[in-house]
């Protein structure tokens, strides 16, 4: 896969026409260079990778023209300034909102791979038409697709935390209708706070009216309630989250505090969308019914399970297809064994999340290493089915109740889990990467 992967970036560099008196871009005037640069540090941010991984492809370009740079980069801005010799030139760029896709990822982390062998030859504006090829690739799903995508990942969420068929087939209609309705206002360029309260409302709507047929038609019992908040899960910001905290790890304070700020904006109106939904329909977040299935059968279901809901987000972060199933095939088990751990072993949520992230941080350094996947494309999706959103809910509802000390509980219950996540990758990447282990 690696191999086929190169060939393809290989075939952007030789669609470009050499012309002879192109000047390549060592030799460039230091405006041209400081351009470059900076497309490629916002190309690397627009993808949704973080501060870190944006600086370090910054400094990569700078070198590889002879000129020093220094960044200071947020979350949809990069404010910078190129040196060569006792030329200076500043400038600051931004995006007008921040998404993943981690098809374009991969395929600037090829560029970037290619950069060095490439700069003595091609010219800046060559090099720009190359990223142009990039920047224009279309999305891989439709809007239908990532409906599917999403109902897959919130039906299998459902049963990792409890849930049982009725709750399942519940939430995937609604989180199919929800996400299908997000990708659609997305097209449309509806600002964040509308597109998510909106889809997210339309999920438990469906939700609702789908249990409330069943209980009429089919005399299914009200206990399924529960589950409509497992319909809403897909809103759940894992990327920034993640990345947030890797780039405070690396003391990229700005960027870490911004993605973080940006997962719980969305994580509050989400959670304040449903409160307000289930105050209307009279729903309650009660706990599941158990389920009655023996250990090695509930043991396969979590490994389905989990192999379908991180694939299923995989797909909504725009991977392809190949890299989807490689992040689930590890999610599959490194949930699975968080589950375990907390089951069988009765250990404290917050070190199982630790385990689980840091297993799937060591398996993806590995994985990248003998098929080229970026490392963040296979751990995120891997992670993000460990993120307590249900956890998250009920501490936002019990405390507009005004039963703070419950809310308090559950929101604390998250907050370590979320909190033990990023560190569990921060921990594998220092362990398997020399180059994020020390300060460059």
């Amino acid at each position: 896969m690696a191999k086929l992967k190169k060939q393809h970036m290989t075939i952007h560099w030789k669609a470009i026409v050499q012309d002879d008196s192109s000047i390549p871009a060592t030799e460039a005037t230091l405006k041209e260079k400081a351009t470059l640069v900076g497309r490629i540090g916002l190309m690397m941010l627009s993808v949704g990778t973080g501060a870190w991984r944006v600086r370090n492809s910054m400094n990569k370009v700078a070198r590889c023209l002879g000129i020093t740079c220094t960044a200071d980069i947020g979350l949809l801005a990069i404010s910078y300034t190129c040196i060569e010799g006792t030329d200076t030139y500043t400038q600051s760029i931004s995006l007008p909102t921040t998404g993943v896709n981690t098809h374009k990822l991969m395929e600037l982390e090829l560029f970037m791979k290619e950069f060095p062998d490439k700069v003595s030859t091609y010219s800046v504006k060559h090099i720009h038409e190359v990223l142009d090829e990039i920047q224009k690739l279309p999305a891989n799903y439709q809007a239908w697709n990532l409906g599917l995508a999403s109902a897959l990942a919130c039906g299998a969420f459902t049963f990792l935390l409890g849930g049982g068929p009725v709750e399942m087939c519940c939430a995937f209609l609604g989180a199919g209708v929800g996400n299908f309705v997000r990708k659609k206002m997305l097209g449309h360029s509806i600002s964040l706070l509308a597109n998510v309260a909106v889809s997210v409302a339309a999920s438990c709507l469906v939700y609702v009216l789908t249990i409330l047929l069943a209980q009429s038609l089919l005399s299914v019992s009200a206990v399924h309630q529960a589950g409509y908040i497992c319909a809403m899960l897909f809103v759940i910001p894992g990327f920034p989250l993640i990345t947030g905290g890797i780039d405070l790890a690396k003391l990229d304070l700005r960027s870490g505090l911004e993605r973080v700020s940006y997962a719980l904006l969305i994580i509050l109106t989400a959670t304040m969308t449903g409160w307000a939904t289930a105050a209307i329909c009279q729903f309650q977040p009660a706990d599941f019914e158990p389920l009655q299935l023996q250990k090695w059968t509930l043991l396969c279901f979590r490994l389905i399970t989990s192999f379908c809901g991180v694939y299923g987000f995989s797909l909504m972060f725009n991977s392809p297809r190949k890299m989807a199933f490689t992040a689930a095939l590890i999610g599959m088990f490194t949930n699975t064994l968080r589950l375990e751990l907390v089951d069988l072993a009765h250990m404290p949520i917050g070190a199982a999340a630790f385990i689980g992230a840091f297993c799937t941080g060591c398996i993806a350094s590995v994985v990248k290493k003998k098929i080229g996947f970026p490392r963040i494309s296979l751990t995120v999706p891997a992670i993000v089915i460990m993120v307590p959103g249900l956890y998250m809910y009920r501490g936002i509802y019990y405390i507009a109740l005004n039963d703070v000390g419950s809310g308090a509980l559950w929101l604390t219950k998250a907050a370590l889990i979320v909190i033990a996540l990023p560190i569990g990758l921060v921990a594998a990447r220092i362990c398997t990467d020399k180059n994020f282990r020390h300060c460059t």
